[in-house]
């Protein structure tokens, strides 16, 4: 089975096609801004235009705007090939890479979020979640248990305040989706935001 894999939901924009978990070939950039104009033709690079039976799409947190073009292209693609699709959280996906880069342990992922907040949460060495996903202020972030390895965008920023364990810089890169755990992945895409959104409903709309 060939897999797609997207991940566009941070300031890095990466695509991976794989032969069962065997990397065929992807391409990771740290953009910033402009995931729309460079994830398409990023895709169409991969060998035969990334055609896969299964899309495999980051659900994030992370960008507002990132997170549904990558959404929106991995549903356009599932339903003109027919692909099987589904999401896995990005935060998840920090946290194998850290493992993999540092050995099986607890990590807490520290991430960029909205607002000056960071979206953190905390993972065994066998990838479960053990603490939920939140969007915090940097004091709140720093004031947590932290694991001993800290990894993600805002690793550093949170070792330096907490005065405690040790960073990993890391962005999510598509080429390693497969270091997750199986039960990671879910056929529910429904988008991780990490936080309320900004604007309401008047009252009795809402």
């Amino acid at each position: 089975m060939r897999t797609l894999a997207i991940d566009s939901a941070t300031e890095a924009c990466s695509v991976a096609l794989f032969d069962d978990e065997q990397l065929i070939a992807g391409d990771c950039r740290t953009l910033g801004r402009g995931h729309a104009e460079a994830l398409v033709p990023m895709i169409a690079a991969l060998p035969g235009q990334g055609r896969a039976d299964r899309i495999v799409v980051a659900l994030g947190p992370g960008s507002f705007t990132g997170l549904r073009v990558g959404l929106a292209a991995a549903r356009a693609l599932a339903l003109a090939w027919g692909a099987q699709l589904q999401g896995y959280p990005t935060l998840a996906l920090v946290a194998a890479m850290a493992r993999a880069a540092r050995g099986a342990q607890d990590v807490t992922v520290c991430m960029t979020g909205g607002h000056g907040e960071w979206f953190v949460a905390q993972y065994d060495a066998a990838g479960i979640e053990q603490a939920p996903l939140a969007s915090l202020r940097p004091e709140q972030a720093a004031a947590l248990p932290l694991a001993p390895l800290v990894a993600g965008s805002q690793a550093e920023a949170l070792v330096a305040r907490s005065g405690a364990g040790t960073a990993l810089p890391l962005l999510p890169d598509a080429r390693e989706v497969m270091l997750l755990p199986p039960a990671a992945f879910s056929a529910s895409v429904q988008l991780l935001y990490g936080r309320p959104p900004d604007a309401r409903l008047p009252g009795p709309a809402a």
